[in-house]
């Protein structure tokens, strides 16, 4: 194939990209980027107080951008949002459930064993993460359906594959996505087309603003105990930024996957591939 040929394939002029936790920093990021690539981006988010600054960027680039409030544990609002977005653009052509996240008060500690961990916070991690990518995937899936056609990204974690101490309702919730995933995948090329895709990436460790102060000090911004261990373990030695992210979500939504469906890209700097010695 002619290497002009491969690279317009990674254009995304036309198409319309909805991304849950659109305004936060990973959904951001992602968000911007396909922008950046002339598609139609839409910034689905309940919070849409930074949506302003990613509009300007976004609307400065080839394709139109829209912010849309939505609470991806409501489906009343996903399917208001979704009646907005099809007015808009007439279509969804990719989605990516970018929202997520963890509770610390979900998250055990020297002063907070296992069996004191409230029952309400490690709801609310489960629904968030689990939940919060099914609701989404049925509501903007339908129509993908009608279609017969559509891609989706979802959002794991290097925590679905190997449990990570402390954080047993996000481990578990990501460990729910990856095998939702998979479900799904086949799920749509069995039942509707072969031309819906579901997969999704499972970042390793990045910064952001729930972890930080997990894994740096917040006064000195030096690494904690934690931080320097995860880094020990991850053979390129450093935290993943946003931007790493993007080839991988490019990819799955781009024709040149067009073959791929039911994966999880690891995108850890080598976390998964090392066993520690």
């Amino acid at each position: 194939m002619d290497l002009k040929e491969v690279t317009k394939l990674y254009g995304f002029r036309g198409k319309t990209m909805v991304i849950t936790g659109g305004t936060g920093v990973l959904g951001g990021e992602i968000a911007c980027a396909l922008a950046g690539l002339d598609a139609n981006v839409v910034f689905l988010d309940r919070n849409l107080d930074p949506a302003e600054r990613l509009l300007e960027y976004a609307n400065s680039c080839a394709g139109r951008a829209l912010a849309v409030y939505a609470d991806v544990l409501d489906p009343e609002s996903l399917h208001t949002a979704a009646e907005t977005i099809l007015k808009e653009f007439g279509q969804v052509d990719g989605l990516v459930n970018a929202a997520g996240g963890n509770n610390p008060v979900a998250t055990t500690n020297p002063e907070r064993s296992f069996f004191d961990l409230p029952a309400d916070a490690l709801r609310w991690v489960l629904d968030l993460n689990i939940a919060g990518t099914v609701l989404p995937c049925q509501v903007f899936g339908r129509e993908m359906a009608r279609r017969g056609q559509g891609v989706i990204v979802n959002i794991s974690s290097m925590s679905a594959e190997r449990p990570l101490t402390r954080v047993l309702a996000y481990s578990a919730a990501k460990a729910g996505v990856t095998n939702f995933t998979k479900w799904l995948a086949v799920h749509m090329a069995q039942e509707y087309s072969a031309a819906i895709r579901v997969n999704a990436v499972a970042p390793g460790f990045f910064l952001t603003q729930q972890n930080r102060y997990l894994l740096t000090d917040e006064k000195t911004g030096e690494l904690t105990a934690r931080g320097k261990s995860i880094l020990d373990h991850t053979p390129m030695r450093r935290f993943g930024k946003p931007e790493d992210l993007l080839g991988a979500v490019f990819w799955l939504l781009s024709p040149l996957a067009e073959f791929v469906t039911g994966v999880v890209v690891p995108v850890d700097g080598g976390f998964s591939a090392f066993s520690g010695v």
